[in-house]
């Protein structure tokens, strides 16, 4: 058996402001953009530069109850995990791109970490894991 999580959906308020956030800030890059006028909604697909795995669904809200959830779909919790190849590059260009840190930089047993908020407050980690963590 083989199986593997190709997308996670994370709820936003706005498909145009999330892929402007993803895709200039973070240097992602938009997979897909399709409507579905069916559904009346957009298939909105973006991937973090050299990504070979997981990509983001990007879902607007399309209730209250979900409008509830943008920012807190994980309780507060880091959500998502941005690992590099470059920590100190990527951290520093985020930085200047605007980018909020509500964890500074420390150095870890796995490797060099620091956490951020996307647009919508969602925490992420920066992550460049070790050698030993890698494999």
């Amino acid at each position: 058996m083989k199986q593997s999580i190709i997308h996670v959906a994370l709820v936003v308020r706005d498909y145009d402001e999330a892929i402007e956030f993803y895709c200039q800030k973070l240097k992602f890059k938009l997979v897909e953009d399709t409507y579905q006028p069916e559904q009346d909604k957009r298939w909105v697909v973006v991937e973090p530069p050299g990504s070979t795995g997981t990509t983001l669904l990007l879902a607007r809200a399309a209730t209250p109850e979900q409008e509830a959830f943008i920012g807190r779909q994980s309780g507060g919790r880091v959500f998502l995990f941005l690992s590099t190849d470059d920590f100190w590059r990527d951290y520093n260009e985020m930085r200047a791109a605007g980018i909020k840190f509500v964890r500074e930089p420390k150095e870890a047993p796995y490797g060099t970490v620091a956490v951020f908020e996307d647009l919508y407050g969602n925490l992420w980690d920066l992550l460049e894991l070790t050698d030993a963590e890698v494999g």
